[in-house]
């Protein structure tokens, strides 16, 4: 059956078409990806996997047509990041990542 593998990966992204068997799992299914060894910053005991958006454990069982997806983790805690741009964690000014124009 036809599946795909991806990973979000900020610089490379991966998405790849494989066939396997009836029966696969999710962790069976990376594994013959090949994409553990191109992307040494996957754990699969760390990232979280899924199909289409949602979080699945590794055992599932994977159907025709999945999209097999291994999350980036979570940097910063989503309930705090609005606090932390409110309080100015980020340089206060609303430029964070920005560059500043000369004589400031």
């Amino acid at each position: 059956m036809k599946i795909s593998v991806s990973y979000a990966h900020p610089a490379k992204p991966a998405w790849m078409r494989l066939d396997v068997d009836e029966g696969c799992t999710l962790r069976a299914a990376i594994e013959r990806s090949g994409i553990l060894a191109r992307y040494e910053d996957i754990d699969l005991e760390r990232n979280k996997v899924g199909i289409f958006g949602k979080i699945k454990p590794l055992e599932t069982v994977l159907a025709e047509g999945d999209r097999v997806e291994i999350y980036q983790p979570i940097v910063i805690d989503p309930k705090t990041a609005p606090r932390r741009k409110r309080t100015g964690a980020d340089g206060g000014d609303g430029t964070e990542g920005a560059e500043r124009p000369e004589g400031d």
